[in-house]
């Protein structure tokens, strides 16, 4: 569905994607990791339109798509969400959905004068849409609630919810499980993989929690300074040599050397995740 070819976005001497290569597969949930400044939400960035590459593709369905703003890509069905959340704090969440849809009749000022009918009709169907989408995500509780009162986590939902008004076909998720609870995010867990089973939404998801990413994502790929890096099923990436190295810092020569790094990261996960959240190590 998403094919990357050799792609590059430099700001100045900075080379924050540096010949990356990737393919999205329809229909997958993929992963895509790395240590903080990999490159992963510059990748993203380019791929949605937010930033034109320095050079190298991007092709959606085999069109070229390179360089096109977000509004072009949102209409090819291509959606990113944010780490931080951007919402219509003073609306309510069921009027933060029904603000999606393009080319609705009540934006046209001679429709909203001259064809009242018309707008009403088809803000009833905006609506409806909108109250599947918050039954299907299980946020009735919060439908009225004004979305800038929102938990981190349930604005998060939000955001997912947004992009099932417009049915896209791939989505990008940026750190979704930033500032979330555990029960939010397994709720979150829960939409992405109905979405995607049940509906046939392709993902694409930053993530630093290993353990969501273990849950969710096959295949899971590994950026490191601008590049990819591996790319494997979870327990292949966690158990690739030049994996461990990019995040512990350590080089892995013979195999005592492995050994002894093996056992480096086992410490730290127990170290920085003592609840076994994994979130640690290798996130």
């Amino acid at each position: 569905m998403i094919v990357v070819r050799d792609l590059h976005k430099h700001f100045g001497g900075i080379r924050a994607v540096d010949g990356a290569s990737i393919e999205i597969e329809e229909g997958s949930i993929t992963g895509l990791i790395g240590p903080n400044g990999a490159g992963k939400t510059t990748l993203f960035n380019v791929i949605a339109g937010a930033y034109s590459p320095t050079s190298g593709s991007v092709f959606l369905d085999g069109e070229e798509i390179s360089g096109l703003p977000p509004h072009e890509l949102f209409s090819k069905g291509l959606l990113r969400t944010f780490q931080i959340a951007h919402e219509f704090s003073t609306l309510s969440v069921r009027e933060n959905l029904m603000m999606v849809p393009g080319g609705q009749s009540g934006e046209s000022l001679i429709d909203a004068w001259f064809r009242p009918t018309r707008v009403r009709e088809e803000e009833k169907l905006v609506r409806k849409k909108a109250d599947e989408v918050i039954e299907f995500l299980e946020i009735s509780h919060v439908a009225d609630e004004l979305a800038g009162n929102l938990s981190g986590g349930q604005k998060k939902l939000l955001e997912l919810g947004r992009t099932m008004m417009v049915d896209a076909k791939i989505v990008f998720l940026d750190e979704v499980g930033a500032g979330v609870n555990r029960t939010l995010l397994k709720t979150i867990g829960e939409s992405i993989i109905r979405l995607n089973k049940e509906r046939g939404y392709t993902f694409c998801l930053i993530e630093h929690d290993m353990e969501f990413i273990t849950r969710l994502c096959n295949p899971v790929i590994v950026m490191a300074e601008g590049r990819v890096l591996a790319q494997g099923s979870a327990a292949e990436v966690r158990a690739n040599e030049d994996v461990i190295e990019a995040y512990l810092g350590t080089g892995l020569k013979n195999k005592p050397a492995k050994a002894a790094v093996a056992t480096t990261a086992a410490a730290t996960t127990e170290t920085a995740d003592p609840a076994g959240t994994g979130t640690g190590a290798v996130s």
